[in-house]
């Protein structure tokens, strides 16, 4: 792709980054999150908008890299729900150093670590992976531990003057007390491996003595040698937007309000560092509907973008995200207003290739098929893959046989019944088992007692018609809306009429009122089943 669309929002930012930072060799979009959990959907929005601008700097030629940082060096702050409340014990530990509560990967850290990179993978991101433990203890970052620490003081006024009076008096802060005590770092004692510590002196080098406050243990140690300081959060991120060069990064709006992380951390890059903050993009909510009451508390935002891959093709997922403003706010679906969705997907791809489509949805649905291309000739719909997956007991063979008997429209390309067709079962079985339709394999007796003999005949005149040799959809079409209709009455006054009908042809199916058009399902179903279930 090499192809740069005016008017899509990545050119604001991209033209910020080349101003703030020109004549880069190489130009750095960054991310990260801390691996306390489930990556949800939410922290997906902080990698695809650094995605994007890294796409669009490449379509002006620029090289670039997209580093994904791991705070796995983060203290282990509570235990979430569900996991065993004796895991209390590893509270203010590095992430990376908590066991797995289930025995599957070398640390709590790691489970969601691995779980998020191959869904990255599968979606066709390619990151470069930093896990900060790693760095912490292997060095990398002692010269700027020690730098901080120099300059201590300096980044103390610097918190001082984003506290209110009001907030430095409630937590008893008096300034000159605070930049003299004040320590950039916190420390995992060597005693406990946890960061319940207190910094009594620092020697102005590389040692510091500190006190364990589990043991009540003091110690002196060299942290060049024992590296077991890592630096306060709003220090930690403007130090690595210089170690790693970073032009460009993502947060949430809570990060850009004024006196956030971002603008504490902007002046200590500039006034400390000595370096141009990264341009900043500050993101939105993403919401979710469809979930309802399955949307536990003990889940909580936990849906994963590789939980959403399993129903929504990669493509779509990308551009749902994509071909909106980091500002606005939008939802992914759970219910049927995904058939929307993969609609809209479908009929942009076919404007796309004929040129027609506007140039900020053209760049945002180019983005979007890197790694995953949905470039199909003639797609399946998704609410088709729903409806007859399920009669063809979700088997591609069996679904493409079925849709070979009927005629044109339905000659769907083979690979996005493939792609799809698994896709519509998660979709349908794991979030919408309520609309999963059931064929009967008795006849619906409560049902059929309740009938008129109006009813019961037209069932039987549909019956005898199925008996016989149906010739097309079409043909079937034709009857089941010639079947009830009264030949006196008008157009609008047989409706109702119909409508009764389709219902008592449903319920003797699939006990239900409605389900997929009628003359098509049919086709489609065991023709000896469906005169079974019609005998009455």
């Amino acid at each position: 792709m090499n192809t740069s669309y005016q008017g899509y929002w990545t050119n604001s930012y991209v033209d910020e980054v080349l101003a703030t930072f020109p004549n880069e060799e190489m130009y750095t979009v960054a991310a990260g999150i801390s691996p306390s959990g489930v990556i949800h959907f939410g922290n997906f929005r902080d990698v695809i908008t650094a995605f994007a601008v890294q796409k669009e700097l490449e379509a002006r030629g620029k090289k670039t890299r997209f580093v994904f940082s791991w705070d796995d060096y983060d203290r282990f702050r509570k235990v979430p729900k569900g996991i065993d409340a004796s895991f209390e014990e590893h509270l203010g530990k590095p992430l990376s150093q908590v066991p797995d509560p289930q025995g599957e990967f070398t640390s709590y850290a790691e489970r969601f670590e691995k779980e998020f990179e191959a869904s990255m993978a599968d979606l066709g991101i390619e990151m470069e992976y930093i896990r900060q433990t790693e760095m912490y203890q292997a060095g990398k970052y002692d010269d700027q531990i020690f730098f901080a620490l120099k300059h201590r003081k300096e980044i103390a006024k610097i918190l001082l003057s984003f506290m209110s009076e009001k907030g430095k008096a409630g937590k008893g802060i008096v300034d000159e007390e605070y930049i003299e005590h004040y320590y950039p770092i916190s420390v995992y004692s060597r005693f406990t491996g946890k960061d319940f510590t207190e910094i009594l002196d620092y020697d102005g080098g590389t040692k510091i003595t500190y006190r364990c406050k589990v043991t009540k243990k003091e110690e002196t140690v060299d942290l060049a040698v024992d590296r077991i300081a890592k630096l306060a959060w709003k220090v930690d991120w403007p130090m690595r937007w210089g170690f790693e060069g970073v032009n460009f990064e993502p947060a949430g709006l809570d990060h850009a309000s004024p006196g956030s992380s971002y603008d504490v951390s902007g002046q200590i890059t500039r006034e400390v560092f000595k370096r141009p903050k990264p341009v900043y993009a500050a993101y939105q909510f993403v919401g979710i509907q469809g979930l309802g009451s399955k949307m536990s508390g003990s889940k909580g935002n936990s849906i994963s973008p590789g939980q959403l891959h399993e129903f929504y093709e990669g493509a779509l997922l990308k551009f749902l995200y994509l071909k909106k403003l980091p500002g606005q706010t939008f939802s992914l679906a759970f219910d049927s207003e995904i058939y929307r969705q993969y609609e809209e997907l479908d009929r942009k791809m076919t404007e796309l290739k004929e040129g027609t489509l506007n140039a900020s949805e053209a760049w945002a649905l180019t983005v979007s098929q890197e790694g995953e291309a949905t470039n199909y000739d003639k797609p399946i719909p998704f609410r088709q893959a729903v409806a007859f997956g399920q009669i063809a007991q979700w088997d591609v063979e069996k679904l493409q046989a079925m849709f070979a008997t009927m005629g044109e429209d339905f000659q769907y390309d083979e690979a996005s019944i493939k792609t799809r067709l698994p896709k519509a079962r998660v979709w349908l079985q794991r979030y919408n088992a309520e609309e999963e339709i059931i064929i009967r394999d008795s006849v619906h007796a409560e049902y059929v007692a309740d009938m008129s003999d109006d009813q019961k005949n037209n069932i039987r005149a549909l019956r005898e018609y199925l008996s016989g040799e149906v010739a097309s959809i079409e043909d079937i079409n034709a009857q089941v809306y010639a079947i009830p209709k009264d030949e006196s009455l008008d157009l609008k006054e047989n409706k109702p009429r119909q409508r009764a009908f389709f219902k008592d042809v449903y319920q003797l199916l699939i006990t239900r009122d409605t389900g997929p058009r009628l003359s098509t399902f049919l086709w489609m179903l065991d023709r000896e089943q469906v005169i079974k279930l019609l005998d009455i």
